[in-house]
């Protein structure tokens, strides 16, 4: 975020499903991907919070954000960029833990790409129709 100039005291951050779900590994607990079903059980309290918070625009960092924003499947690659979600102003990107499980010589520039998107989220919530 403050690679691409988005000051966090001013971004409101949450999870789109509000629990951890993992897979025991020895003494580790590895994150587990939630299921459709699971996404859609906690889209009520997503919802509530965007209710609430009133975001100029709302980001979805991945595709469990984007289906918990739209409230159905959206692939991050057809879907990339702004785009409306159930109503509200949003804007699609790749998760960043997605750059983990990319190939070394691949994270350059999908690291690149993802900053050019956070910088694309700026500039247009300091556009006039996205002001406050």
């Amino acid at each position: 975020m403050a690679e691409a100039g988005i000051v966090r005291g001013e971004t409101y951050v949450t999870n789109a499903v509000k629990h951890f779900k993992f897979e025991p590994r020895g003494k580790r607990r590895l994150h587990s991907k939630p299921n459709a079903g699971e996404v859609k059980h906690y889209r009520w309290w997503l919802q509530k919070e965007l209710d609430l918070v009133k975001p100029r625009l709302v980001v979805a960092l991945g595709a469990t954000a984007a289906l918990a924003l739209a409230g159905k499947p959206l692939a991050v690659s057809a879907n990339r960029g702004p785009i409306v979600l159930d109503g509200r102003a949003g804007f699609i990107t790749i998760h960043p833990s997605y750059l983990l499980r990319m190939p070394d010589e691949d994270k350059e520039k999908a690291w690149a790409d993802l900053i050019a998107d956070l910088r694309s989220v700026k500039r247009l919530t300091s556009e006039k129709k996205y002001a406050a």
